[in-house]
């Protein structure tokens, strides 16, 4: 069995490594959106930087951008074939996530686990030594 060629793995990630554009592509997945509704949608993300996805996108064939000739100036944002086509490859890294996360969650609640048993350990230990030093107290206490 051949393995694929991980290197063309990298050119998805490099695209997507930007929280905004895996964010961006999400918002048009459901549909065309204009600027200020994805501004909207985004919610802290300045125009600038949503700019700067968008062109990018658009230059990646990611997104088409449509300047519609009217007044006051109107433009859509629409997601290409190409982009459409990142959807399963989107589903499948949320799949990961998912399983990853659950791994994670599963080790530190066995970690907690192992602390929380040696803590109970120590606590008993230190319950048996404080029993033995108040019997000694009222042992030296009955001698006197």
């Amino acid at each position: 069995m051949q393995l694929p060629d991980l290197a063309l793995a990298e050119t998805t990630l490099n695209m997507l490594k930007d929280r905004w554009k895996v964010r961006i592509i999400e918002c048009l997945l459901s549909g065309t959106m204009r600027f200020g509704e994805l501004k909207k949608e985004l919610g802290d993300i300045t125009q600038k930087v949503l700019t700067s996805n968008l062109r990018m996108l658009e230059q990646n064939g990611i997104i088409i951008r449509h300047v519609y000739a009217q007044i006051p100036p109107r433009v859509d944002y629409t997601l290409t074939s190409l982009g459409y086509n990142l959807k399963p490859v989107l589903d499948s890294m949320v799949a990961w996530a998912e399983i990853y996360q659950a791994t994670l969650l599963k080790e530190l609640n066995t970690t907690l686990e192992s602390g929380c048993q040696k803590i109970e350990t120590l606590n008993n230990k230190l319950e048996a030594g404080y029993q033995k030093l108040e019997n000694k107290i009222k042992e030296i206490k009955n001698n006197f």
